[in-house]
């Protein structure tokens, strides 16, 4: 389905790993995106993130924001998939599967920490982190830019790293992974409080919630109901 006009994948996780899995098995190079309310909200004024959202292999509904708008507009999405749990379950089947992980970005030291952090959990996993550049021969690639920079940087240089499968943009997932930022309580996240949370641990965000759940909802009323802008 789309939603505001960027395309959104109607998977549950298992199906997405399935895929997942497909394009690690192939010759191509892929890139996987995890959409979010702010996401939709930018690409209404960001015509080259957008096209950059609709050309992806597969795009996954990271936020309960695109949940609420799916049923909303009538077509009902199966499940949110954040990208902080759909990276930890690649890493683990990268370390089933021989597979190798290169996490690029975040704030300096937090990418290592998050790889020995997976790595540790995950102990056959082969992981490096890099600050700045990517090194070594990687099959998947999570790079952490915030968006909609990540997603810019994969399209502009995953060409260039040959032996990349599937590239990922993952926003703030090295921080939770490292441990530098508590996740909300499960039962927070499913009534969709997520928000919430992140605003009374990281009250610089209120901007970046406001468009999350003000006007993200009230673009996509506007849309169903052809509001003159």
């Amino acid at each position: 389905m789309k939603i505001l006009g960027v395309k959104i994948d109607n998977l549950d996780i298992g199906e997405v790993l399935e895929r997942v899995e497909d394009f690690l098995k192939d010759d191509k190079q892929h890139y996987l995106v995890t959409p979010n309310p702010e996401f939709l909200v930018e690409a209404q004024k960001d015509k080259e993130f957008k096209e950059i959202l609709n050309q992806a292999d597969l795009a996954v509904p990271d936020g309960i924001g695109l949940i609420f708008a799916s049923w909303f507009l009538g077509q009902p999405l199966k499940e949110r998939v954040q990208g902080v749990d759909l990276m930890e379950q690649v890493c683990q089947k990268a370390a089933r599967n021989n597979w190798s992980v290169f996490l690029l970005g975040g704030e300096r030291g937090i990418s290592q920490k998050a790889a020995d952090n997976l790595k540790e959990k995950y102990p056959n996993l082969k992981i490096r982190a890099g600050f700045e550049r990517v090194f070594g021969q990687p099959d998947i690639l999570f790079v952490a830019l915030g968006a909609p920079k990540q997603e810019k940087w994969i399209r502009d240089n995953l060409a260039e790293l040959s032996s990349i499968r599937l590239a990922v943009g993952v926003g703030g997932s090295f921080d939770y992974i490292s441990g530098r930022v508590k996740r909300a309580p499960r039962i927070i996240q499913n009534i969709g409080l997520e928000w919430f949370w992140r605003l009374g641990c990281q009250p610089w965000r209120v901007r970046r919630i406001y468009k999350a759940v003000i006007k993200f909802p009230w673009l996509v009323v506007k849309s169903r109901y052809h509001f003159n802008r």
